[in-house]
């Protein structure tokens, strides 16, 4: 059916209501009814009074709910509201804050751009994608799907797309992490809950799909919230459908997201997903001299303190970038004449061996954690489910993963033919404990230290 204009399905609404029911009924509780919103989702009337809205939703909710669906071929089951006046208002004066904020804040931080970030063999084809996308924004790779491990310039290249979108066109970028999504949707809900029976998911829809393009960072934290997987798979199906650009981060690629819904990692796969590899020596290197520009120390460095630096710190940029940040805040103190190598492994003595990237093998790595915890390698890949072989077995996946380049099957064949999605579980489970647990990250420190 055609979608006639909202004014005439009101208009054509009112009219046929008056003839299914007496004219006092009619003048009672429809005359003074006024149309607040309508779209193909939802219809929201506003009354004179509480007790049009018990009357309404009690005694002539099928009527109304009927007479739509003649007018235009929607079921609009438990989609109708009802609301006061004042309600009304305070619908208005969110939707305009939400309006405000959304023209000045993309959450966009303007010093991660396309010039500033170094491009090698590792991260090219992310970087041609990204710039594709920024050039011609909702027409090649929507979605572009990047994924690697943590501080491999992911969040960088999404960055670099919203400013280069915003300062060649007027279109609305929105940056976010999956956390700040999920705060959003279950902070909505909340409110909802103790304001009559107003819907403030149309809040949270006014934010997410009033943009050109929406950059989510570290979707992988959607893993378990299923009410906001779902609002996400209804966000980037609008935004899909009316062409708007969406941009998405993980740590693992579309098919290791085993724990999210399959609908939405099918999505993933529409566009374009690509991967961004460690950094080899000579990136590494580019990275480092990159980073010092316009630092005070840019003509004290000697080489041999840049490669020592890239030799140290072979799996993370955000590594490089703290090893500087120690340099600079060490030569501050000190002030040498030059930065030669013995002053920078002295300045960097304690960092580096906390976070240098461990050269070893899947089997070096079981070794040490077994010996860590007193038990067998073949306790690790053996099929025992206590605690005292399951926790070290989850460690022992964990550092597999982010201490090499080796894949979640590769991890789970080498674990006595473990399924990837063990694999990925363990994962999982570490990450998380991680965030609370200070014993646990010592322990993955001294096991470290061992390789």
């Amino acid at each position: 059916m055609i979608w006639l204009k909202v004014d005439q399905i009101w208009s054509s609404f009112l009219n046929e209501v008056s003839k299914q029911l007496a004219p006092t009924s009619y003048n009672i509780w429809f005359s003074k009814l006024e149309l607040v919103s309508m779209d193909k989702d939802r219809i929201i009337i506003q009354v004179p009074m509480a007790t049009h809205k018990t009357t309404l939703s009690n005694a002539y909710y099928q009527i109304i709910k009927n007479v739509f669906l003649s007018l235009t071929g929607i079921d609009y089951e438990d989609r109708i509201s009802f609301i006061l006046e004042e309600e009304n208002n305070f619908i208005d004066k969110i939707n305009n804050e939400i309006e405000e904020q959304l023209d000045w804040n993309s959450n966009l931080n303007p010093n991660l751009t396309f010039d500033n970030f170094v491009v090698g063999a590792s991260n090219k084809l992310a970087f041609v994608a990204a710039n594709t996308v920024a050039q011609s924004p909702g027409t090649m790779h929507n979605p572009l799907f990047i994924y690697g491990k943590s501080g491999l310039g992911k969040t960088h290249l999404m960055h670099a797309v919203g400013n280069y979108i915003m300062s060649n066109s007027n279109k609305k970028v929105l940056y976010v992490s999956s956390d700040e999504f999920m705060n959003d949707f279950t902070g909505i809900a909340d409110i909802s809950k103790n304001v009559n029976t107003i819907d403030y998911a149309n809040q949270f829809k006014s934010k997410y799909r009033n943009v050109d393009v929406l950059i989510i960072d570290d979707i992988q934290f959607l893993v378990g919230a299923e009410k906001t997987q779902q609002e996400f798979f209804n966000t980037f199906n609008y935004l899909h459908k009316t062409n708007k650009q969406i941009i998405i981060s993980s740590d693992r690629s579309p098919d290791d997201l085993k724990k999210l819904e399959e609908r939405l990692r099918s999505r993933f796969m529409w566009g374009l997903p690509v991967d961004i590899y460690p950094p080899d020596f000579d990136l590494r290197c580019r990275i480092i001299k990159e980073k010092l520009k316009n630092t005070s120390i840019k003509e004290k460095i000697d080489d041999e303190v840049i490669e020592y630096i890239a030799n140290s710190c072979q799996n993370d940029v955000r590594h490089i970038e703290g090893s500087i940040n120690r340099l600079l805040a060490y030569t501050a103190m000190i002030v040498p004449n030059r930065i030669d190598l013995e002053f920078a492994v002295e300045a960097l003595k304690d960092f580096v061996n906390k976070n240098v990237y461990i050269e070893s093998n899947i089997s070096k790595i079981q070794k040490a954690v077994a010996d860590y915890y007193h038990i067998s390698v073949d306790d690790l890949k053996g099929k025992k489910r206590n605690n005292k072989v399951v926790i070290p077995r989850q460690i022992a996946m964990y550092i597999c993963r982010m201490e090499t380049n080796d894949t979640f099957p590769k991890i789970g064949l080498e674990f006595g033919g473990r399924d990837h999605s063990t694999v990925i579980f363990a994962c999982d489970k570490i990450e998380k404990e991680l965030r609370t647990n200070g014993e646990l990250a010592d322990t993955i420190n001294k096991i470290k230290s061992q390789l």
